[in-house]
């Protein structure tokens, strides 16, 4: 998952073609569709008043925000959109790992 995230966030990152953006953007979609359940699952289970729990919430309901939003029009936007996604990649896996002690 971290793999294509770090693609697109990367300081030097390789510039993308639009075919190239519009897999990566579908490959980091279905990465947070997945990751979701499982970091709410997880985090749900910890007592209410938990700092982690908090934190990995919140991580949920931002990614479930940005799969809810479309890039705008061109290749800018497109990318803008797609390291957004990436984002959420990286923070739900960090949670998680936190959360499970385990790498994925």
């Amino acid at each position: 998952m971290r793999e294509g995230a770090r693609r697109l966030l990367v300081e030097d990152a390789e510039p993308l073609t639009a075919d190239e953006l519009s897999t990566l953007t579908a490959q980091l979609r279905g990465h947070v569709a997945v990751a979701v359940p499982d970091v709410e699952t997880m985090a749900l289970a910890l007592p209410e008043d938990d700092v982690p729990r908090a934190c990995a919430l919140a991580c949920v309901g931002e990614a479930r925000m940005r799969l809810s939003l479309e890039p705008g029009p061109g290749l800018p936007a497109g990318i803008a959109h797609a390291q957004r996604l990436a984002r959420s990649v990286n923070a739900l896996v960090d949670h998680y790992e936190n959360l499970s002690g385990s790498d994925r």
